[in-house]
């Protein structure tokens, strides 16, 4: 899909919608300790496809965020966390009768985390079909979303009508599943409703951790990964954390290595990596195809991810393009 015109002639850059949940982490103000124990929080604006919306205007992209707040001081708070950051928020609601989504996360030592959610029913889950922003979701040149959408409705229903909107008017779909357990009623309900929009992706991006659940298999195996591979896909990236990604497409696959940073808080490195390559892929559709620029493409996107350890919380921590630039450089040296 070619970008559209902008209001001088000129051609726009490449729109990447980002569809779904954006919250507040309140995370514990000392690292290694259990919620219970932690004395204070730290306010974070959290939420995966939004984090991703905002790694892309970080790094110089254009992308819009669509999904409901509460009209309280948490959902405004967050619309303006967005529109400071320069994400389209034209496709944001408010709803009168709920609340924002909260999460409490809690960073254990190795900077990895454990979830509580307050969500009951939060107003991301609320969002309607006839409140989606159609002009702006047809406009997009890649259309990115998660699972969390899918678990109640009527937020899966509009999901599934955006999802379509984008795809008849030709973007492209990019799929990050970011399981939550908590948030399903079962592992079992989880691993069939990821599955249930699997096939509708052109890029689908899974962690590890991600692989195993929804295989029930060994990550580390390329046979249990390409289970996961269907006629269709274009790129399927498996990330490693640390160790970096592996790619998969019909032509080829391979692995890009990680950077070594002293990792504060993983909350937002998949956002981080994600954005960065949507940004890439909005800019040459057909990336995919070439393996050697893709892989230019993974070692910035690997570095985003890793800039976005060193810090607490997932926005505050995303990367400028200078940042990522300077950490790939520090490793060819």
């Amino acid at each position: 899909m070619t970008a559209t015109n902008g209001s001088d002639g000129s051609a726009a850059a490449p729109l990447v919608v980002s569809f779904g949940e954006m919250l507040i982490d309140f995370v514990p103000d000392v690292a290694g300790v259990s919620l219970a124990e932690s004395m204070g929080f730290l306010k974070a604006p959290g939420g995966a496809p939004a984090n991703v919306a905002v790694a892309i205007t970080k790094l110089g992209g254009r992308s819009a965020f669509v999904g409901k707040f509460g009209d309280d001081e948490f959902g405004h708070m967050l619309a303006n966390i967005l529109k400071k950051n320069g994400v389209d928020d034209s496709g944001v609601r408010f709803d009168p009768h709920a609340r924002t989504a909260l999460a409490f996360v809690t960073l254990k030592k190795d900077g990895e985390r454990e979830f509580m959610f307050y969500r009951n029913p939060s107003a991301d889950m609320l969002l309607t079909e006839s409140e989606l922003e159609l002009p702006l979701i047809k406009g997009c040149n890649i259309f990115h979303y998660g699972s969390i959408s899918l678990i109640s409705e009527p937020c899966r229903s509009a999901h599934m009508a955006a999802m379509k909107a984008a795809r008849d008017a030709g973007a492209l779909l990019s799929y990050d599943p970011n399981v939550r357990l908590p948030l399903w009623p079962s592992a079992e309900a989880a691993r069939e409703g990821i599955k249930s929009i699997w096939k509708e992706a052109d890029f689908i991006k899974v962690s590890d951790d991600e692989v195993a659940f929804l295989t029930e298999g060994d990550p580390e195996n390329e046979e249990v990964v390409l289970s996961l591979w269907y006629e269709g896909l274009k790129l399927l990236i498996v990330t490693d954390g640390e160790k970096g990604c592996r790619y998969f497409t019909k032509d080829f696959k391979g692995k890009v290595s990680g950077f070594a940073v002293k990792t504060v808080d993983t909350t937002g490195a998949g956002d981080a990596f994600v954005g960065s390559l949507l940004l890439s892929l909005a800019k040459n559709n057909e990336l995919y195809q070439d393996e050697e620029k893709l892989r230019e493409a993974l070692e910035f996107s690997n570095a985003c991810g890793a800039i976005c350890t060193t810090q607490k919380g997932a926005i505050p921590a995303l990367p400028t393009r200078e940042t990522a630039l300077e950490l790939v450089k520090s490793k060819t040296e």
